[in-house]
Parts: C-alpha cells; sequence; structure tokens
C-alpha cells in the first residue's frame, strides 16, 4: 500500500508527495522537524508537516534567494543569513569567492543537525573556514550592534507562524536595515502570493518604507502549494538590475536554475499584485 504525505492549507488546498520511507522525525522547542524520502523529489525537510526543502526542487529556492542578491551588491565580502538550517542558502553564498565571511544565525539546532545527518546533498558548506553557525534567535542578533555591519542580509526563514512570526514585521526590517551598510542589499522570501496575498503585499510595502526601495521577485516552485513563490529585494538603491558581469558568470557557471535572463524576467510583476501596492501607497 502506497504511503503519501499531504500538506493542507487552511482545509482548502492540498499538496502531496508519495513516500519510500521517513528517516527522522523529532520535536524541538520550537517545532516538529521531519526528513523524508519522497518518490518525486528525493529526501525532503519538513517542518510542522509543511513541506520545505527537497533534493529534487531546491536548487530553485536557494538560488532565487542568493544569486539575485550577491551578483548586484557592491560589496558581498560580510554577509548574513537568518535562518536557512538546510544549508542550501549559505551553500550558494559561500561557492563566490569574494565572499570572506558568512554568519548564519538558525533558531532551531534541531533542523541544522537533522539537515546534516539526512540531507546531506543540500548543505554541502558546513566545514567551511569562512561560515560560522549561530544557533540562537536572528531577531535578537540583528538588534545587537556588537555584530557589525554587512553586505549582504539574507532572511531564509519559514511561513510566518511559530518561531519565525517575528521575521514579518518592521521593527525587524528596521534592525536589519541598521545592520545593513550604506549600498547593502537585503534579499527575503516573501511567501506565496497567491495563498499569502496580504502577507506577500504588506511586506514589499514595509520593505519600501523601511529602505526606500524593495521590488518583489518570482519562480516557480513544485514543492510549494501555489505554485508561484516570491522574495523581496531591498536597498537604498535601486540595484537590482546593476549586475556585475564576472559575479553573474561566476553563477551561470554552477546554477540550475539562475541566470541573467531569469534575473531580468524574475522582476515581472503580476498586474493583480501590482494594483494592490499601488493601492497600499497612495496617501
Amino acid at each position: 500500500m502506497a504511503i503519501w504525505y499531504d500538506e493542507v492549507f487552511e482545509d482548502k488546498i492540498r499538496y502531496g508527495l508519495k513516500l519510500k520511507r521517513t528517516l527522522f522525525v523529532g520535536q524541538s522547542p520550537f517545532q516538529k522537524v521531519a526528513v523524508v524520502e519522497t518518490e518525486a523529489l528525493g529526501k525532503a525537510l519538513l517542518i510542522d508537516d509543511l513541506w520545505m526543502a527537497a533534493e529534487g526542487e531546491e536548487k530553485v529556492y536557494h538560488e532565487m534567494i542568493v544569486h539575485p542578491a550577491l551578483t548586484t551588491a557592491p560589496s558581498i565580502a560580510r554577509v548574513l543569513v537568518i535562518g536557512g538550517g538546510d544549508g542550501g542558502t549559505v551553500r550558494e553564498v559561500l561557492s563566490y569567492p569574494e565572499v570572506e565571511a558568512v554568519d548564519m544565525v538558525e533558531i532551531d539546532g534541531m533542523v541544522v543537525d537533522a539537515c546534516k545527518a539526512h540531507l546531506p546533498e543540500i548543505g554541502t558548506a558546513w566545514d567551511d573556514p569562512r561560515l560560522n553557525l549561530v544557533i540562537g534567535d536572528g531577531i535578537a542578533w540583528v538588534k545587537d550592534a556588537s555584530h557589525g555591519l554587512y553586505d549582504v542580509i539574507l532572511v531564509d526563514g519559514s511561513d510566518p507562524v511559530g518561531p519565525a512570526v517575528g521575521l514579518f514585521n518592521r521593527d525587524f526590517y528596521e534592525a536589519c536595515a541598521a545592520r545593513l551598510k550604506p549600498e547593502g542589499v537585503l534579499v527575503t522570501q516573501a511567501e506565496s502570493p497567491k495563498l499569502f496575498f496580504d502577507v506577500h503585499v504588506d511586506l514589499v510595502q514595509v520593505l519600501r518604507q523601511v529602505f526606500g526601495h524593495a521590488d518583489p521577485f518570482y519562480q516557480t516552485m513544485m514543492i510549494y502549494a501555489g505554485g508561484l513563490w516570491g522574495w523581496v529585494y531591498a536597498s537604498r538603491q535601486p540595484r537590482r538590475f546593476e549586475i556585475i558581469p564576472e559575479r553573474l558568470a561566476h553563477a551561470e557557471a554552477r546554477c540550475a536554475i539562475y541566470n541573467g535572463d531569469i534575473h531580468r524576467g524574475s522582476f515581472a510583476v503580476p498586474t493583480y499584485i501590482r494594483r494592490a501596492l499601488a493601492a497600499k501607497e497612495r496617501p
């Protein structure tokens, strides 16, 4: 008898994958953590029974959260990653020789341990000497001025529930702006514009208020219910298309999804989102 796992959204939408076996299940102080092996997408991470990452799909997410920022930021010497416990985001960041130091702050050590043990194909940079892994609260981290300033901040959190709730408010992003160099870039995951429409639009608007410039960008994600996934690129200058050729060449040589055309095309905003943002921007 086949075993399927269905992620259910608000008792209205199901997204299911056929399982081969369960590799790990644990309950941390923050959330339920599981790693399973699927027929279609290989091994996958679930948090609170929601699909987070899978071997056969993760490059879409991790390449899109990293490379639009790292191919355009004037400097990428010092990077902060908040969340990202599967290791895919820091893997992409640390592929750049220009990166000198990465602080990765993940609140749940169980996520990191489970992914190191069962998803080593995703997290391949854990032993890079440039990586400083901190098991702690990313919100508290950015509020602490002693950590200095960063060239790039990447917010790789989960949905706005549980420990990730605080990653979706203005206070947090004001703290991030204070930890970012004047020419720095922030990119955050911004949910499905179909399933989390209000969260998505509100987040873009908050980031525009905090940074002055913030633009959503999109890519399709098979593993996430809703299909279309969003991120937001924020900076104090409108530099999202100021792509540095040498860094783009580096990314294109290694990436499965990201390239220059994907970069530019991903910032095309669907009309219904444009209208919503325009309405919110009226005085």
